[in-house]
């Protein structure tokens, strides 16, 4: 597999993904937005990534997934807290475990074709503990015996990675390329609980 140019989650512009994955154009991807609970309200549908979702809805409480993988953001331009929804539907912000209902921002994750694999490391820049993950790992301290991961090397697929042991909490979405700092995924911190593989839902 090829490599790119890694560019932060938290970093506006064009992603650049590994060259055999790709964004699954005949299955048209689908998402639609809310204002209100229960699917209520003014509405507005995607169909690829968008920077700033602020002209077209001032509040988002409800969603329909109905098909492709997404992540969301608080905040324009990729930032603020993240979620992955996948195809369902999410009656209120709970649902998708916001924190509030403010989303201005979405990425379309790519179809990734083949294995997993990433690396994690207990200090900056690739040093200290190393552990290498295939599959998906429900309490971190269990298997790495580390609350904090400083660095990572994300070598095969998509991974989200959570602040909470069970896929809790916080969540940050990593593509492949070399983190060598926390802050490189956009986390306040280097606290991970959790994290697993993200499998396609079309």
């Amino acid at each position: 597999m090829t490599y790119h140019a890694f560019e932060g989650p938290g970093v506006p512009g064009q992603w650049n993904y590994p060259q055999n994955d790709h964004i699954l154009e005949s299955k048209h991807p689908k998402i639609i937005f809310y204002e209100d609970r229960n699917f209520q309200g003014r509405s507005h549908e995607c169909s690829s990534e968008c920077p700033d979702l602020s002209s077209y809805f001032r509040r988002c409480n409800s969603i329909r997934v109905e098909s492709g993988n997404w992540i969301l953001y608080e905040y324009p331009n990729y930032r603020g807290h993240q979620y992955l929804l996948q195809r369902g539907e999410y009656p209120d912000f709970q649902q998708w475990m916001g924190y509030n209902d403010s989303i201005r921002s979405i990425r379309l994750s790519p179809q990734h074709q083949g294995s997993f694999r990433i690396r994690i490391y207990e200090r900056e820049d690739f040093r200290g503990q190393m552990m290498e993950f295939t599959e998906d790992c429900p309490h971190v301290y269990e298997r790495f015996h580390y609350h904090d991961i400083h660095s990572v090397h994300v070598q095969d697929g998509y991974w989200m990675f959570y602040e909470e042991p069970n896929y809790k909490g916080r969540q940050y979405y990593l593509k492949p390329g070399e983190y060598r700092r926390y802050s490189d995924w956009a986390a306040p911190s280097p606290r991970i609980g959790s994290f697993r593989r993200l499998h396609h839902s079309y």
